[in-house]
């Protein structure tokens, strides 16, 4: 979704995530935010003490109407790598307007079946940069994601450093978003 640059004020009281810290801040009802980016349900919004994320079931608050989102995957599925990597395709670096899959910082998805009917999915993931507070949230983000997904009772997402992440670690489509390509 695009967004003018116009500050808009909070229709009410929410709570947010700042960004870098991950701190929780709360949004006083008549702050003056401009949203920077909206993708993966949350919104990132520049505020008077610098950047925070609002989580989309908080979009009314700026004075927006969340959006319904449709599972991926519908129906009787056999959940796989392909699946679950479909879904972290929707959870985004706040900071940057591209997934955590081609940002590459999904470095393994194994799913494991635990009977006919209900699967569990880890993960391993790291940040862009180690000190990154908002590593829990992007990680519940993709662990919300992950059992979206019709028997998925179980999802992990573990934070690793190593090996380290860096700019090569981007898929040609992420360059491409970024303009790199």
């Amino acid at each position: 979704m695009n967004f003018n640059s116009d500050p808009i004020k909070t229709t009410r009281k929410v709570t947010a995530i700042q960004i870098p810290s991950g701190i929780s801040v709360e949004l006083p009802e008549g702050s003056e935010v401009t949203i920077t980016q909206s993708l993966g349900g949350t919104y990132t919004v520049l505020y008077s003490q610098g950047l925070a994320r609002v989580d989309g079931k908080d979009a009314d608050a700026l004075g927006l109407v969340a959006e319904k989102k449709a599972p991926v995957v519908e129906g009787d599925v056999n959940v796989d790598e392909k699946a679950a990597l479909k879904q972290l395709r929707l959870v985004f670096d706040p900071e940057i307007p591209v997934n955590i899959v081609d940002l590459g910082l999904v470095y393994e998805t194994a799913v494991e079946k635990i009977d006919d009917a209900n699967y569990k999915v880890n993960v391993k993931m790291t940040l862009t940069a180690p000190g990154c507070g908002m590593g829990p949230a992007i990680a519940a983000d993709a662990q919300k994601r992950l059992l979206e997904l019709p028997g998925v009772t179980e999802a992990n997402v573990d934070l690793t450093w190593d090996p380290p992440w860096n700019q090569n670690m981007v898929s040609e489509v992420g360059r491409m978003q970024l303009g790199w390509a």
